[in-house]
């Protein structure tokens, strides 16, 4: 597959979930850097923006096998990945599969279980396998997390640890729909009755696992000069020497920005990666993997002003 064809993809995909989806555009954008750089997506916003159904349309679209754990706080580590049940008439043990083994989880308002239960993702989100009772399982190669959350000021919800927020490449935030695409909303689903699905709207997989699998090997010729190399070093290590951050971003943070961001040129039919393609993702690969000091936090700074600041103080290649 050439690069023109993965950015014909992509365009068909945008179409395609924009049959159901009202706006939206930059979180589609993401998802499909996720998908393509095999990356996790955090959406964080408030209740009845779509997060759930945008997750469920960019699902069909691709025509992933889709599987969906609503987080409870109740919610155990086995209802996520399974577990071992003895079978009397075999005399032997049969491994009942959670959720988890699927190409696409959505892990619904993931922060309203303890981080007990949600320490069950993180092998699988970082090695794509789950190991149970000393056994390994493999998950699929296009293993992909789609994690939704209320807003941590919400009544009834747990923070997230941070080697968990590590794991998401991208943690977005979903605003509300501008006016114009709130009258669209209420026009497309006003008069509608019962639960939506992709279906009603005529959404179809436009594509499959081999060209998913292509689109993401072509990635493999889209070139990283040293000058950008350096710049996304740069770039992650200023966050850990900003006095106003306690916490900076790890080496997996620069890693990741640097393969989003050939993902991103990917899709726009490019073969190399330009600054734009860094700074257009920092904000999303960054937000959630800062932490601010005490003093900033009184100052009521914001993370995604901060990362603003870093962009534009830090140097790019010409």
């Amino acid at each position: 597959m050439t690069l023109e064809d993965v950015r014909t993809l992509a365009g068909s995909i945008r179409n395609e979930v924009a049959k159901a989806i009202v706006g939206q555009d930059e979180m589609v954008e993401h998802l499909l850097v996720a998908m393509v750089s095999q990356g996790h997506v955090l959406l964080e916003g408030p209740p009845g923006t779509a997060k759930t159904f945008l997750a469920q349309c960019f699902s069909t679209a691709l025509g992933l096998d889709f599987g969906r754990i609503q987080f409870t706080p109740d919610l155990l580590p086995g209802d996520i990945i399974g577990s071992n049940l003895f079978n009397f008439q075999t005399s032997q043990f049969t491994l009942t599969r959670g959720p988890i083994f699927c190409e696409m989880l959505l892990a619904d308002e993931i922060n309203r279980t303890p981080p007990k239960t949600q320490a069950a993702l993180l092998e699988a989100m970082q090695e794509r396998r789950v190991t149970l009772d000393g056994e390994t399982h493999q998950l699929p190669d296009r293993f992909m997390v789609v994690a939704t959350q209320n807003p941590i000021e919400n009544q009834g919800v747990y923070p997230l640890p941070e080697a968990q927020l590590d794991r998401f490449l991208f943690k977005l935030l979903v605003p509300y729909p501008s006016e114009e695409e709130e009258a669209r909303i209420v026009t497309r689903y006003g008069q509608r009755q019962g639960p939506q699905r992709p279906a009603d709207f005529g959404i179809t997989a436009v594509t499959s696992a081999e060209q998913l699998a292509a689109a993401s090997k072509a990635i493999d010729s889209v070139t990283v000069a040293d000058e950008i190399t350096q710049y996304v070093v740069r770039l992650v290590r200023a966050t850990r020497e900003n006095a106003e951050i306690s916490s900076g971003a790890s080496p997996r943070a620069a890693v990741l920005l640097a393969n989003a961001a050939r993902a991103r040129a990917a899709l726009q039919g490019r073969d190399y990666v330009i600054p734009d393609d860094v700074k257009a993702l920092s904000t999303a690969v960054l937000r959630h993997r800062l932490v601010l000091s005490p003093a900033a936090e009184i100052e009521g700074r914001e993370i995604e002003a901060l990362v603003s600041e870093l962009v534009e103080s830090t140097e790019a290649p010409r």
